[in-house]
């Protein structure tokens, strides 16, 4: 019998691979797959509570070697059965479940790219950290931070675990490497920036398998509650630490001494090491010497592994340029979690997303900015009034997706919008339990887990495990949320299986049954086989076939074909000679012909004259079917006869229904045939398909096989092909709902945006069918009905789908009284059963609106918040979400949920493509915010369930569109550029290079304020008012453009404008204020620059030139700063906040930009018509003047400027104006050419406007022959341009295969080079004529 593996422990406290080994066995279960006896080598001591895993020895074998003289091995280290010794990690992985390894390939490559992390530098830094030598830890505390802020983004989206939704080895090894900085040396600011580690930390630290080894674990830094020992980290008053060395109370090993280990150190503030230290112990020689060796080593090694680092870094490829180019700086300054940001330093010189969004929304959320309740009392009403709006629950199973960041951009936007114009303002989060969605997530973790199905475990243990998993991640769509900026009101988010929220469901139920308006019936419904489930209409994907196809159907070893046509003969009963002995059908479901229950043919189809009256045999039952005459038959199709199947078709059911046809189920609620002969009886239903074909070509009845184009029902959840069954189900009668929700459209008083959507929305209420709500499940609402058994035998036992038998009740007790009532007996005499069904989640979605404030209590919230403002949402759920929510809302409280409905468009990729992952074009806005490599895209496929081809396609559409992958671009330029994309209509192609756009945007903002604030310099106050400044022309330029901006960006908003909101703040930023404003203002900053060094003014020249006023300048630059940052402030939260906290203010100030004013015209109404005239004057000649420099390839030459102009009036307004015509044009000196005067030769001609012509001077300045060849090699490139785009375009399919938006752009682009080709051959010939 071999001997057992034996496992050689460190003496205590056992280090980090010591504990890595142990936790890893912890998880083999009890008891666990190998023998494992817990060892010390021979002459050390066995350590203190570390106890034993389950089912394990505790014997003390000898080493590896003993009694050879051989060294002792590396500890902590595994001999196996066979002798072999095994280091911790190949040990770890040995004893571990085969879960913890990764489930599946992919898993299984990036659990072993963590634990080599752990191993590798992140694992050496924290060992140096924690007890290396002093000179080495400044530098590995660097390293360890680093290495934290990698982790830190793989957590920050919510993440309970490094890889995958369960622990794996990554996670042990991580923590473990992990504990002693988390316990010993990083205190809470230390942490702050890094909070989603400090939750997985804790997290996996709670768990039983961690915590049998490593006790209550503390982190460090005054977090141990008072009265309590330290664990791990933390050391009681007037003890030495145990990490690395003796443990209080216990004897040294041979050759340690007592207080030997060093304690950890603070040293600077926060903690960290480097900073003074406690006078440590004195040394022996022997320990010195020790010292030295250990120093010495360590310092190899880490010159060892730079050396590794440097050659990795050569090997690896180079990350995409864009990402590269645009990698920012981060905010290191410690803040605790809520705390405000630091804004005491210098603005960075460039704009970094990941320096800007840190930080801000902890404190946000801590000081309440989002509760209507923040800084005023509910109870007195405001007169500016109230604005509330409710967030489509996204699914709990969910992350975020495009749809939902668009969702986020254009309501957050809204919402800010209002509470900044001093609306009370509430945006009310909450999260749908998701029914089939969360059900197949847990049933396929307790399968690959535990081996289990929902089943074995039973109903009540299977849903313990839901809210298990619900509790595990539940908030995980939350956190992304708020990474994308929610002003929601987290303390009043709800989760649709709440205790409130359920209770509501249920009396939203009662109440609809005692109306009426709830009712049991046997109709057909979609059926998933694999979910054996009812489910929604929303849940359906429509596959269109064009003719014979094999799809892949769960379930089945080889495709099935669909698209095709099957022809059989029925034998006419009693065929008399002469006539047809057979009907021939088709069909393209051709198992269902075992339930069939006639044939129908047209009524004046002359073919079929003859059949009235008479039957066809079933060649399988034998049964026979009588022959229908039904106007629903169209003579075209086919053989103009069909078949008849009730139980699996809706068409079917209804002529069943009317020619009282039986309804005889053949496929059961697992895909099985039931309720049929041999050999079909059990079969799977297209395996039943395949025998039935071959026993009809048998018996002589087949009759051929035609291609059919069909659309395939496809279930989105399991991909099942759904099948109709006619089942027992609960409905909602809709018409009269309906009929009130379209009435309250056509009234006015329920008004949808886009007006387009009310056509739709009146189509589908005035054709409404009644909605079935139940789902054959286990996670949701239980319906709150019950079947009633009377034990009385006078009271015959009902059917389930009599519904006489059925009664709806807030308890067993209620329905209990109204069943005894209804049949008139005693309560004793009643026996109820349950449904086992659960309600359709978008049951208690429609209830949404008011269940959240309490309904049906008249609950303080439900007085002030409903009905709510708005709806915001994707027109593809106008009749799944936003219909039952108005329909139950009037039937339930009277009232519309909301007074206005906005409908945005769906998200498709750069091509107008529906986002698929098949097609490598689905884009996770985290990706868009913080960046991703062209690998990083392609590793997320691979853990897709994409088969070999799909992937494939999906790489190369990755390369096509994203060829360096997807630069960081931050949360403000993706909702900025979201917001801008809404003109769209009903789809928007999102192009991610637009929104790196957007990102220069906020670098141009950044810019800009950067230079406002240097201007204003440190301690300037704003004047008390503007009547007494100096505005030059300039100043009264750009108050009015801000005025236009803030009266064009408000209308906009209210009108559901974006794309015009984001235009005028837009334009206003980058146009007005930055291209004009702030080049204009440079020489008047610069000239009090001089003067305040001593440098004397040109006196003449101020006489003739309008010379701006400093005072204006700066306190118009503070103007255009502040109330440009306001008006951003609504779709980019993050910038605005960052720079407008760094802007003087007078007390008392907003604590918050998000809390500031929103800029109305009332405040901002500067508009000035003169000066808006006279500055386009002088911006015409400035244009035509860089347009003239452009073509010359003039770029830091200023070259002398004369002007001509007609009119004298206007020749004044020039030469009062030149200075701006120097700094806006680049140009020397300007002159202006009056009384016949001409310009000098050699000068380059641009018409600015009727009311002037620019001459640029290049004589001296440009070599003719140097000129010529550079246009002439510009001419050809243009040329070469123009021919390949005008080829383009014509040709063949452009106009009808190309998208609009690209056509435009082409448009534009073919616009552009022929300007830019005339330009150059005006270039060309004034070269020619000064050579």
């Amino acid at each position: 019998m071999p001997s057992p593996p034996v496992l050689l422990l460190p003496p205590p406290p056992g280090d980090a691979a010591a504990l890595r080994v142990l936790i890893a066995a912890r998880f083999c279960g009890d008891p666990p797959p190998v023998l494992l006896q817990r060892v010390t080598p021979p002459g050390t001591r066995t350590g203190a509570g570390t106890g034993n895993p389950p089912g394990t020895g505790s014997g003390n074998p000898p080493g590896p070697g003993s009694g050879t003289g051989a060294p002792p091995p590396p500890l902590p280290a595994l001999r196996t059965a066979e002798g072999a010794l095994l280091g911790p990690g190949a040990a770890a992985l040995l004893l571990s479940p085969p879960e913890l390894r990764g489930r599946g390939p992919r898993e299984a490559a990036l659990v072993r790219q963590w634990v080599a992390l752990a191993e590798g530098d992140l694992g050496t830094a924290a060992a140096i950290v924690t007890g290396g030598h002093k000179q080495a830890r400044p530098r590995a505390l660097q390293e360890l931070l680093r290495g934290l802020g990698a982790l830190e983004s793989h957590l920050s989206s919510g993440r309970s675990f490094l890889v995958g939704d369960g622990v794996t080895l990554a996670d042990v090894t991580v923590l473990c490497a992990l504990l002693g900085p988390f316990t010993q040396v990083l205190d809470p600011r230390s942490r702050a920036p890094f909070p989603g580690v400090s939750r997985w930390f804790l997290s996996c630290c709670r768990l039983p398998q961690f915590r049998a080894e490593l006790g209550d674990v503390r982190l460090w830094g005054g977090e141990t509650p008072p009265g309590e020992t330290p664990a791990m980290g933390g050391t009681p008053p007037g003890e030495t630490p145990a990490v690395g060395g003796t443990p209080p109370g216990e004897t040294p090993a041979a050759g340690e001494t007592p207080g030997s280990a060093e304690p950890p150190r603070g040293g600077v503030p926060g903690g960290l090491p480097g900073g003074p230290e406690p006078p440590a112990p004195a040394k022996s020689a022997a320990q010195l010497k020790k010292e030295a060796k250990k120093r010495e080593k360590m310092e190899k090694f880490q010159q060892k592994q730079e050396k590794n680092r440097q050659l990795q870094a050569q090997a690896k490829a180079k990350p995409g340029r864009a990402r590269r180019e645009l990698q920012g700086l981060r905010y290191e300054t410690p803040t605790a979690p809520g705390c405000k940001k630091d804004v005491g330093g210098p603005l960075p010189e460039s704009y970094s997303p990941g320096y800007v969004e840190a930080a801000w929304y902890g404190w946000w959320e801590r000081e309440g900015f989002f509760r209507p309740e923040y800084g005023r009392s509910l109870e007195t009403p405001n007169p500016r009034g109230v604005f509330v709006m409710c967030l489509p629950p996204p699914n709990v199973t969910g992350t975020l997706h495009l749809g939902h960041a668009l969702t986020v951009a254009i309501q957050d936007t809204l919402t800010r919008w209002h509470r900044m114009r001093g609306l009370t303002a509430l945006w009310a989060p909450g999260c749908d339990h998701a029914g089939i969605a969360t059900q197949v997530v847990v049933e396929r973790r307790l399968q690959r887990s535990r081996g289990l199905s929902r089943h074995q475990l039973g109903r009540e243990a299977f849903l313990r495990e839901v809210w298990r998993w619900k509790d595990e991640k539940g908030d995980r769509i939350y956190q992304q949320l708020r990474r994308l900026g929610a002003s929601m009101d987290w303390g009043r988010a709800c989760f649709t299986m709440d205790p409130k929220m359920s209770r509501a469901v249920t009396e939203a139920f009662v109440r609809l049954h005692e109306q009426g308006l709830i009712y049991r019936s046997r109709r057909i419904v979609h059926w998933s086989c694999a979910l054996r489930s009812a489910i929604s209409d929303i849940e359906v994907e429509k596959k269109e076939l064009g003719g014979r196809t094999l799809l892949r159907v769960p379930g089945y070893e080889e495709p099935v074909e669909f698209g095709v046509l099957v022809a059989f003969a029925y034998p006419l009963e009693g065929a008399g000679e002469g006539e047809p002995p057979e009907v021939v059908v088709a069909t393209t479901r051709l198992e269902t012909m075992l339930g069939d229950e006639a044939v129908a043919v047209h009524p004046e189809d002359p073919r079929y004259q003859h059949l009235r009256g008479r039957s066809v045999r079933h060649p399988i039952t034998g049964r026979l079917l009588p022959v229908l005459h039904d106007a629903f038959v169209d003579p075209q199709f086919g053989t103009g006869a069909v078949k008849i199947t009730p139980a699996h078709d809706a068409v079917d059911f209804e002529v069943g229904q009317r020619h009282g046809l039986g309804v005889a189920a053949v496929i059961g609620e697992d895909g099985a045939m039931v309720n049929v002969p041999a050999p079909f009886l059990g079969m799977p239903r297209f395996q039943a398909r395949r025998a039935l074909l071959e026993t009809l070509k048998e018996r002589g009845l087949f009759r051929g096989i035609t291609e059919n184009p069909m659309v395939v029902p496809i279930c989105s959840r399991s991909k099942d092909v759904l099948e109709p069954r006619a089942v027992p189900q609960w409905f909602v009668r809709c018409q009269g709902l309906a009929g009130a929700a379209a009435a309250a459209v056509r009234r006015g008083d329920l008004r949808l945006h886009p007006p387009s959507h009310a056509r739709t929305w009146f189509t589908w209420m005035d054709n409404i069918r009644d909605w079935c709500i139940s789902r054959q499940l286990w996670w949701g609402h239980r319906i709150p009905a019950y079947f009633v058994t009377i034990d009385d035998p006078q009271v015959p036992p009902g059917q389930d789908e009599d519904e006489r038998f059925w009664v709806s009740g807030r308890s067993p007790d209620e329905a209990r009284a109204k069943a005894a009532a209804a049949f008139g007996v005693s309560p004793e005499l009643v026996r109820l059963r349950q449904d086992e069904d659960v309600l359709d989640t978008w049951f208690s979605s429609g209830l949404f609106p008011f269940s959240i404030f309490g309904w049906p209590e008249q609950t303080p919230d439900l007085e002030r918040f409903y009905p709510g403002s708005l709806l915001e949402t994707g027109h593809d759920i106008l009749f799944f979400w936003v219909a039952r929510m108005v329909m139950l809302g009037l039937a339930l409280t009277g009232k519309l949920p909301f007074r206005e409905v906005y409908l945005h468009a769906i998200v498709r990729d750069a091509h107008g493509r529906k986002m698929s992952k098949s097609l490598g074009n689905v884009i996770d806005p985290l990706d868009v915010i913080t960046g991703v490599t062209l690998q990083e895209l392609h590793q997320q496929l691979e853990s897709s369930n994409l088969d070999p081809a799909e992937l494939e396609r999906a790489r190369e559409g990755q390369k096509r569109d994203f060829p360096e992958g997807i630069p960081e671009c931050g949360t403000d330029a993706l909702r900025f550029a979201l917001c801008a994309y809404t003109a769209q209509g009903r789809d928007i192609n999102l192009d991610v290079l637009r929104v790196l756009g957007y990102r220069h945007f906020c670098n141009k903002v950044w810019n800009g304020a950067r230079f406002v604030l240097r201007a204003l310099g440190e301690g300037y106050r704003p004047p008390p008012g503007t009547q007494a400044l100096r505005l030059s022309l300039p100043e009264r330029w750009i108050r009015s453009r801000l005025s236009r901006a803030v009266r064009g960006c408000g209308a906009a908003l209210g009108s559901f404008d974006f794309p015009g909101a984001t235009t005028a703040v837009h334009g206003f930023w980058v146009y007005e204020l930055c291209d004009v404003y702030l080049e204009c203002v440079k020489p008047v900053l610069a000239r009090a620059s001089q003067e305040g060094e001593g440098h004397d003014r040109d006196d003449q020249e101020e006489e003739e030139e309008e010379q701006g006023d400093l005072e204006a300048v700066r306190a118009t630059l503070l103007t255009c700063l502040d109330g440009g940052l306001r008006l951003l402030a609504p779709f980019m939260p993050f910038l605005a906040e960052e720079l407008w906290q760094r802007l003087p203010r007078d007390p008392p100030a907003p604590p918050s930009v998000s809390l500031a004013p929103y800029p109305e015209p009332e405040e901002f109404c500067w508009q000035d018509e003169e000066a808006e005239a006279a500055m386009e004057f002088v911006l015409s000649i400035a244009r035509a003047l860089r347009s003239l420099r452009a073509a010359h390839g003039l770029t830091r030459q200023r070259p002398q400027c004369f002007l001509q102009t007609p009119d004298p009036s206007w020749g004044s307004r020039a030469r009062r104006h030149r200075g701006l015509l120097r700094a806006l044009g680049g140009v020397g000196s300007v002159q202006l050419l009056g009384g016949g005067r001409e310009p000098p030769q050699g000068c380059a001609v641009a018409v600015a406007s009727e009311r002037c012509t620019v001459h640029l001077l290049l004589q001296g300045i440009v070599d003719p022959p140097s000129e010529l060849a550079r246009l002439g090699g510009r001419r050809q490139e243009l040329g070469r341009a123009l021919e390949r785009l005008r080829e383009r375009r014509e040709g063949p399919g452009y106009a009808q295969k190309v998208p609009q938006h690209v056509r435009e752009s082409d448009e534009a682009k073919l616009s552009q080079l022929e300007s830019e080709l005339r330009n150059v051959l005006e270039a060309e010939e004034l070269m020619r004529k000064m050579l």
